[in-house]
């Protein structure tokens, strides 16, 4: 179907900045407009929504606790999402799932995306 292959993960200190990019490929990816997103899930919590973009880049969508921190975009391929996390904070500490679904409007529901990818580490040391 969907493959989701996700990079930028890693260990960095609080108050740093890191990227996340997401690449989308397969048939429907060619076939179809989409929405990309990120959610997150920090270890004994549940997954929750951090960002999404729609199908044109001018339609975003982010969490509260991300919301000016974070910022979401798309490549003009169209097929790339990147997630540029700034200022940030161990509250952050999460494996971070990029995800897809067909369609034109950022969502912001799990039960919303048809694809996950495996996930990338994000640690943020205080």
């Amino acid at each position: 179907q969907v493959q989701l292959v996700e990079a930028g993960g890693g260990l960095v200190q609080a108050g740093d900045s890191l990227s996340l990019s997401c690449a989308a490929s397969g048939r429907t990816v060619s076939r179809f407009t989409y929405t990309m997103g990120w959610f997150r899930q920090a270890p004994g919590k549940e997954r929750e929504f951090v960002a999404a973009i729609g199908w044109s880049g001018g339609d975003t969508n982010y969490a509260d606790s991300v919301k000016g921190r974070f910022t979401i975009s798309r490549d003009g391929a169209k097929n790339t999402v990147h997630l540029r996390m700034d200022s940030l904070t161990p509250e952050d500490t999460a494996v971070y799932y990029c995800t897809f679904a067909r369609g034109y409007n950022a969502l912001y529901r799990a039960s919303d995306y048809s694809d996950w990818g495996q996930g990338t580490q994000v640690t943020v040391a205080s």
